[in-house]
């Protein structure tokens, strides 16, 4: 995380799609700089989307069970943390300071695109990096926007936003999703980012704009942490288990998209239990790394190095599942033996890049605008 120095600018927290660093070496909660929590939370999700992108998913078994345990809430936790980087990037202007538009601009434009192309590999996975670019360009009028505001908006999309997916989407296949390429034109592309895609930005702007607010909140302080870890706790818990008496009482929601799936909380199902308990999910994990921060930054500065790197990272590991893995896995141990292949790989490479380099390979490019300025 960064703070506001003396200049006015703020420093950047470090996020591949939201800030970027500028050398400044992870720390734990005293003092300012950059927060080790926050890398470690990036790392986590991270690690959780190799292993839903990896595959095979929804295979029996407890293991089976314990290996689909990231699937929709590493993306949302993703998601929120580009929603913390956004609001401590932008934190000066609250302030009165100048809005770094240009650099959100060229950072939205640069994600969007190159997701568009990256989903035309050979991954067989779904590139969340376009929606970073549209939810971009979108938060733009917010970020000077009350919390409160905000904060309002955040809660409309968690209840709204999927009842207007619902009625855009009624009557398709629940497990037919479309995921838009370079190739595809401007109405689709917007149609897929919008409503068609595994992450539809009508329902998941919500864990964006929670992110935004508590980016505005101080991150530092131990209670807030404490508070983070039991409120995210009890949510993901609680949602979870009102889906489960509501279809106990209601069944389960067929295969095609209708009203009857506002009862689900399974991953991606768009719904707003599902979105609860996934965000709560990612507010425990998120202060679970802020309260545990010191120890990580000591004992794991490979998995810190590794969050400072997740752009680097998150488009590397779907390059090699297009070069090295695809087609498979067939088995979940072929899958788990990859992922951990993959993990390691990358925690070792990140650990040995930010040793002798201040900036990742492709967060350079995210800072072109700043560096030049």
């Amino acid at each position: 995380m960064g703070s506001v120095p003396p200049s006015g600018h703020p420093v950047d927290d470090g996020h591949p799609h939201v800030g970027g660093s500028r050398g400044e070496q992870p720390r734990g909660g005293g003092g300012g700089g950059r927060m080790a929590g926050l890398d470690a939370a990036r790392a986590l999700a991270i690690i959780g989307m190799i292993m839903v992108n990896v595959g095979p998913r929804g295979e029996e078994g407890m293991v089976g069970t314990l290996y689909d345990v990231p699937l929709g809430r590493s993306s949302v936790l993703f998601m929120l943390l580009a929603g913390v980087g956004m609001s401590i990037m932008t934190r000066s202007s609250l302030a009165g300071g100048r809005l770094p538009w240009g650099t959100i601009v060229w950072r939205a434009v640069l994600l969007l695109v190159g997701g568009l192309a990256l989903q035309m590999a050979g991954h067989e996975a779904s590139v969340i990096l376009p929606l970073y670019g549209v939810l971009f360009l979108v938060c733009l009028p917010l970020l000077k926007a009350p919390t409160w505001l905000v904060a309002g908006l955040g809660t409309a999309a968690t209840v709204v936003g999927p009842l207007i997916w619902l009625s855009v989407r009624a009557g398709a296949d629940a497990f037919r999703v479309k995921e838009p390429t370079l190739l595809d034109s401007p109405a689709v592309i917007l149609d897929d980012i919008l409503f068609s895609g595994s992450y539809p930005a009508v329902v998941w702007a919500a864990p964006f704009l929670l992110g935004m607010v508590l980016g505005r909140l101080n991150l530092r302080d131990p209670a807030l942490r404490r508070r983070l870890v039991g409120g995210g706790a009890a949510a993901a818990v609680g949602a979870f288990v009102v889906s489960h008496l509501l279809i106990l009482v209601f069944g389960e929601p067929g295969q095609t998209i209708g009203w009857d799936r506002l009862v689900s909380a399974t991953a991606h199902s768009q719904m707003p239990l599902w979105l609860i308990s996934s965000m709560g999910a990612a507010v425990f994990v998120l202060g679970l790394s802020l309260l545990t921060e010191d120890v990580l930054a000591r004992r794991l500065p490979a998995l810190v190095a590794m969050g400072r790197l997740s752009l680097t990272v998150y488009v590397g590991h779907l390059l090699a599942l297009a070069a090295f893995v695809r087609p498979g896995p067939d088995s979940l141990a072929a899958g788990v033996l990859v992922s951990v292949l993959l993990i390691g790989v990358s925690i070792v490479f990140a650990w040995l890049w930010t040793r002798r380099f201040r900036t990742g390979p492709l967060e350079t490019l995210l800072r072109l605008p700043s560096r030049r300025s």
